[in-house]
């Protein structure tokens, strides 16, 4: 299937030519649809926090904070041309069309956007809406022709105003992780290569005001999604897409391969080594007044993480200290209740469990993930599934996205869930003698997701590898929390900083 000019290109990304062949399979066969039980709720692998007990937990991480290592992950890659795609079709089509209502809300609300300020600069005619959207996303700011932002990444759009101007995405992820990262706050993006001096200069004409303000040192990290996590494109017929539309499929031209997604990320959290790691998105963020919930459930669940923890930490020496009669110092009734109780983890009713099974789910990264009440945002949801991984017909909770239910039941089991993803989530990394747990050990990689794209007007299929925290983690011990809406607040399209929680 390789030539020679193709194994070449493959060692210059660094991709192990196996691991195409593999991918090339996958196009072949596809990926299995998740075997899902039912949808997880509040009673039954969703755990409610009463404000008091919120509360406590906070101020029991508060007091531990310093005892650990602690850093926030922040995918912030790629620019946010989809979150202008309606305003680009407007500039791209006919003046004397109608505007979409996305398009009207945006004029309507010009001067409510934390970037209004930098658009009348500009000089432009307000009354022109052709003109105005079209200097929202398209020119250069510091040429004076636009704001460019359809070309900018989420995290270096303002979202907020605020009395000194205006605050990008990526300056609400400094205050939040001074609020609650400890000290120093440390946080890591993963950026694109073109963006990534436009992300370090904004740092770092901000963060010695945001260091002041918040009494912390800040220390900041980036990465960049390595070429070796890029996938192969296929043509329809499953064969290599090659570059140049003359080309075709004689072998000549280059292969082409394209990011492999937010899972593909899963190797630039594992270098990461701190003791508990913060993510969220890089949209996800809220003005100051409206952060309150947002500090308090993100100690809550670290709390809750840390004292799971604990006692995993717990049971794993026990197991291991062997008396000289050669048995464990652990009652394994309950050790089984703990796992199944606490760690949502359910063995199969066939089936004893070992000492041994017991140990291998206990000494697993462990992450603890908020789940917001459904209020019909699109993505993915709370299951019990049955895995790849693991004992046989055994169920953990796993985060999964419409795609990979089957459609015969997705209706069904989507519609029997209360709560959605958000991407807020807690993650204990070592284990129980301070070691990083290797994380590419726990994929699941017959996880992932095919899609219909198109390059130079051919048609092709591409592969993203198993979602960061769908089938990257799909063999962690899971355990999920609700947090309330308020701690919810993406920026999908221009017109969502328009919504009450980024005013």
């Amino acid at each position: 299937m390789f030539t020679q000019k193709d194994l070449t290109q493959l060692a210059g990304r660094g991709i192990d030519p196996a691991r195409a062949e593999e991918q090339l399979k996958a196009f072949r066969t596809g990926f299995p649809y998740l075997t899902i039980d039912r949808a997880a709720v509040v009673g039954d692998g969703i755990l409610k926090l009463t404000p008091e007990k919120a509360q406590e937990l906070a101020g029991l991480y508060g007091r531990a904070v310093g005892k650990f290592t602690v850093e926030k992950f922040v995918p912030a890659s790629g620019a946010a041309s989809r979150m202008f795609k309606e305003l680009y079709e407007f500039v791209g089509g006919d003046c004397r069309g109608e505007r979409s209502a996305a398009v009207e809300r945006v004029l309507e609300g010009l001067d409510r956007f934390a970037f209004y300020e930098d658009l009348v600069k500009l000089g432009i005619d307000m009354n022109d809406p052709k003109a105005v959207i079209g200097a929202i996303v398209e020119g250069d700011f510091a040429a004076g022709t636009g704001l460019g932002l359809g070309k900018k990444p989420k995290g270096l759009i303002k979202f907020h105003k605020y009395a000194d101007g205006g605050r990008t995405a990526m300056e609400e992820h400094l205050v939040e992780v001074a609020l609650y990262g400890g000290n120093p706050a440390k946080i890591h993006f993963t950026v694109s290569p073109e963006h990534m001096e436009d992300f370090k200069r904004l740092v770092n004409e901000r963060i010695g005001v945001f260091s002041a303000k918040y009494g912390v040192e800040y220390e900041i990290d980036y990465s960049v999604q390595e070429p070796a996590t890029d996938t192969i494109a296929v043509n329809p017929d499953n064969t290599p897409f090659r570059e140049g539309a003359a080309v075709g499929n004689n072998g000549e031209g280059d292969i082409l391969f394209r990011p492999g997604g937010h899972g593909a990320l899963i190797e630039n959290l594992n270098r990461i080594d701190a003791d508990l790691i913060f993510i969220k998105t890089v949209d996800n963020v809220v003005p100051d007044h409206l952060k309150g919930d947002t500090v308090l459930y993100k100690k809550a669940l670290a709390a809750v993480a840390l004292d799971l923890q604990q006692r995993v930490f717990s049971y794993l020496k026990a197991i291991d200290s062997v008396s000289s009669a050669g048995t464990s110092a652990v009652d394994a009734g309950e050790l089984r209740q703990f796992i199944e109780e606490k760690l949502c983890y359910r063995f199969p009713s066939s089936s004893e469990p070992t000492l041994a099974d017991m140990r291998r789910v206990l000494d697993r990264p462990l992450r603890v993930c908020g789940m917001v009440r459904n209020e019909g945002e699109p993505g993915g949801g709370p299951f019990w599934a049955r895995t790849s991984l693991g004992m046989e017909g055994a169920l953990s909770l796993q985060i999964a996205e419409s795609s990979q239910i089957d459609p015969a039941v997705r209706q069904a089991l989507m519609g029997g869930g209360t709560h959605f993803n958000p991407v807020d989530l807690v993650c204990a990394v070592r284990d129980f003698k301070g070691r990083k747990f290797d994380l590419t050990h726990y994929v699941d990689r017959k996880t992932g997701f095919i899609s219909e794209k198109s390059k130079d007007g051919r048609s092709l299929k591409a592969l993203e590898l198993p979602g960061l925290w769908n089938g990257a983690m799909a063999d962690w011990n899971t355990v999920f929390v609700e947090v309330p809406i308020t701690t919810f607040a993406p920026v999908k399209t221009v017109a969502d900083l328009l919504r009450p929680q980024h005013q």
